[in-house]
């Protein structure tokens, strides 16, 4: 599936060079694996965030989650579209946990953009990447 840019230009280029500088600061001594991700809020702001290990594996964060703390702080609550990114032979997606954490702020049409360092590899909706989410819909009045 090819990359659905159908922001211009700019809009994802900005994404893409905050989900770099976030990566060159990601704390992955033990995987190696490197994450960056940034994220468009609905009033246009950027937020980033990197992975961050830790020796007690389980307790890491995850780039797209501490994005999304970034933003939560600062009083943003409405995700337009991310970026993620990261280097290996696969378009990097968020995992499980991650997509929950994105439904939480995001809508079914919100744009997923993975990307390595040559640039956005995969483009999908929120809907497309995690299809029949449970979300404060799913919850009793």
């Amino acid at each position: 599936m090819e990359p659905r840019l159908d922001r211009p230009k700019e809009a994802i280029d900005r994404l893409f060079e905050a989900a770099v500088a976030a990566r060159a600061h990601a704390y992955a001594p033990y995987s190696r694996f490197a994450v960056g991700a940034a994220i468009r809020t609905a009033s246009g702001a950027v937020f980033a965030g990197a992975n961050i290990e830790n020796a007690a594996y389980p307790v890491g964060l995850c780039a797209e989650a501490a994005a999304i703390a970034a933003m939560v702080v600062a009083g943003e609550r409405e995700i337009a579209e991310i970026l993620i990114l990261a280097e290996g032979g696969e378009p990097i997606m968020p995992c499980g946990a991650c997509r929950q954490r994105l439904f939480e702020f995001a809508t079914p049409e919100t744009m997923i953009h993975s990307a390595g360092p040559a640039g956005v590899a995969l483009s999908l909706t929120l809907a497309e990447l995690l299809p029949h989410a449970f979300g404060r819909q799913s919850l009793a009045p």
